[in-house]
C-alpha cells in the first residue's frame, strides 16, 4: 500500500538548488565582484598563466533534468578578450582558464577554441567580445556540453565528466568585464526550444522501434486475461475476428495442466471473485475463498490479502454510515494488525481515520470510499488466487501479468541508464506517466 501515491522515482524529483550568483567565498584572485554577485571585473595585469580571474557559480549545475544553462553578457572585452565560460568540478583551481584542469570544459574568447582538461585547445567556434552573449549548458540526455552565441549554437562535445560541475567564467586580460545569467533573465538563446527538440528526438526514437503489428493486441489480452476479466476478455477475443485460440479455463484444482505462465488458470473463480470485490461483497469473498481455496487461506492467516479484506469490509461499513459496526468490526478484526509491518499500520490509521470525520467522503482519506479502492482489493485477489497456481514456482512471489513485466523492465532501463551516466539526468517516474503527466521539465 503506498499513501499519497508517490511512485518511482518522486523523491529525487524533489526540486535542486540551482546556482543564483556567483561564488564569491571560492572567487579568484585579480577579480572585483560587484554587491549583486552577478558581474565580474579582472583587475590583474595578466602577465602569467597562473593569473587568471576564475570563478564559479554557487552551486552546482542541477542534474535532476534533461538540461542546464547560462549566460554571459561581455561589457568589456578588456586588453586581449581571454575570456573563458564553462564547467568545472569542486576542486578546480581558481587560477587557471576552464578547460585547462582535468574535468573542466572552456570555450575562449581570443581564439574560438575548446578546451578539455588541458591547455591546448581545438577549433571550435567564432571568437566572441564586448557586446556578446555567449551560453554554456550541459545535455545531460545526449551527454554533452554545448555552447551558444548571441542566440545561436555554437557546437556541442562530449561530456565524460560524472561528477557534478559548475559554472564557470574565467577572466585573464585587465579590464575584461563580464554579466552573468543564471536564469533570473529571460536568455538571449531559446533553451526551451531546444528542450522541445531534445524531447521530440526522444520520441521519433521510440516511434522508430519495430514492434509486431499484434503486439497492442496481444498485451490488451494478456493484462485481461492475467487480472481475471473474463466478459471483457471474450467481447474482445470476438471483436478481434478469432485472432487468438479460445480461452480454456484451468480448475484450481488441476495442478497439472497449468504451465509457468498460465494467466488461464482459474479464471472462472477470478471472475466471480473480481465482480464480487467490485461490487464491495468482501463477505462473499471471504466465503468463496473458504471454499475454493481452503489450505491457502489457512496458511495466509495473518496475510496482506487476509488484511486487505477485513480492512475493506471496514471501509464498506463506513460507506453505509453503520459507524458502530464499524467500530466493533475494527476492534474484534483490525486491531491484531496493528504493529505487523509499517505499510499495514499506515493503511490501518488511514482506515480508521474515516471515524474521525462527520462527513468522510470529504476527509483527506475519502480516496478509500472510492471505487478504486475495490479494484486495489480485487487485483490483490486475483494476484492471492494465480499465486496458488502448483505449477508455479515456489519463489513466493505473486505472477505478474506481461504489462507489469514491460512496465518493470522500462522502469529499470531508465534507472541504468541514470546509473551509467553518473547518476545524472532527468528523473524517470512512472507514476507521474501513469498519470499522464510529461516526464520531467528542463
Amino acid at each position: 500500500m503506498q499513501r499519497g501515491g508517490r511512485g518511482d522515482g518522486d523523491d529525487e524529483m524533489e526540486e535542486e538548488e540551482a546556482p543564483t550568483h556567483l561564488n564569491t567565498s571560492t572567487c579568484g584572485h585579480f577579480l572585483v565582484i560587484t554587491t549583486d554577485k552577478l558581474c565580474a571585473k579582472y583587475t590583474g595585469e595578466g602577465l602569467h598563466g597562473n593569473d587568471v580571474g576564475v570563478i564559479q557559480g554557487n552551486q552546482a549545475a542541477p542534474c535532476h533534468r534533461l538540461l542546464y544553462y547560462f549566460e554571459i553578457t561581455v561589457k568589456d572585452r578588456g586588453l586581449k578578450g581571454y575570456i573563458g565560460i564553462g564547467f568545472t568540478d569542486e576542486h578546480f583551481r581558481n587560477s587557471r582558464q576552464p578547460g585547462w584542469e582535468p574535468n573542466s570544459y572552456g570555450y575562449h574568447g581570443d581564439d574560438g577554441k575548446l578546451y578539455h582538461g588541458q591547455g591546448k585547445g581545438h577549433v571550435f567556434g567564432p571568437t566572441f567580445t564586448t557586446g556578446d552573449t555567449v551560453g554554456a549548458g550541459i545535455n545531460y540526455a545526449s551527454q554533452e556540453i554545448f555552447f551558444t552565441k548571441n542566440g545561436k549554437m555554437v557546437g556541442a562535445t562530449f561530456k565524460d565528466v560524472k561528477t557534478a560541475l559548475y559554472p564557470t567564467i574565467g577572466l585573464h586580460s585587465p579590464n575584461e568585464k563580464v554579466e552573468v545569467n543564471f536564469g533570473q533573465r529571460q536568455f538571449v538563446y531559446d533553451v526551451e526550444a531546444l528542450v522541445q527538440e531534445e524531447r521530440e528526438r526522444r520520441h521519433r526514437a521510440v516511434e522508430n522501434v519495430h514492434l509486431p503489428p499484434s503486439a497492442s493486441h496481444s498485451i490488451v489480452r494478456a493484462y485481461l486475461l492475467h487480472y481475471g476479466y473474463h466478459d471483457t476478455l471474450a467481447a474482445f477475443d470476438a471483436a478481434s475476428g478469432g485472432s487468438f485460440p479460445p480461452v480454456v479455463c484451468t480448475p484450481h484444482e488441476d495442478g497439472n495442466n497449468g504451465t509457468l505462465d498460465d494467466d488461464s488458470f482459474a479464471l472462472d473463480q477470478r471472475k466471480v471473485l473480481r465482480r464480487l470485490a467490485r461490487d464491495g461483497d468482501v463477505d462473499s469473498v471471504f466465503a468463496k475463498l473458504r471454499e475454493w481455496y481452503p489450505q491457502q487461506l489457512q496458511q495466509e492467516h495473518d496475510s496482506n490479502i487476509i488484511f486487505l479484506l477485513h480492512c475493506q469490509k471496514f471501509i464498506e461499513l463506513v460507506k453505509s454510515g453503520m459507524l458502530e459496526g464499524a467500530v466493533t468490526y475494527a476492534r474484534t478484526e483490525l486491531a491484531h494488525f496493528f504493529g505487523a509491518s509499517l505499510d499495514q499500520d499506515l493503511h490501518l490509521q488511514d482506515c480508521l481515520a474515516l471515524l474521525a470525520y462527520e462527513r468522510p467522503q470529504e476527509s483527506p482519506m475519502a480516496y478509500l470510499l472510492h471505487f478504486g479502492q475495490r479494484e486495489v482489493v480485487a487485483d490483490a485477489v486475483n494476484a492471492f488466487v494465480l499465486a496458488t497456481n502448483p505449477s508455479l514456482p515456489a519463489s513466493g512471489k505473486s505472477p505478474q501479468s506481461g504489462l507489469e513485466k514491460l512496465l518493470r523492465q522500462l522502469t529499470a532501463c531508465h534507472v541504468e541508464k541514470r546509473l551509467l551516466n553518473g547518476g545524472q539526468g532527468e528523473v524517470f517516474s512512472l507514476h507521474r506517466i501513469l498519470q499522464g503527466g510529461k516526464d520531467g521539465g528542463w
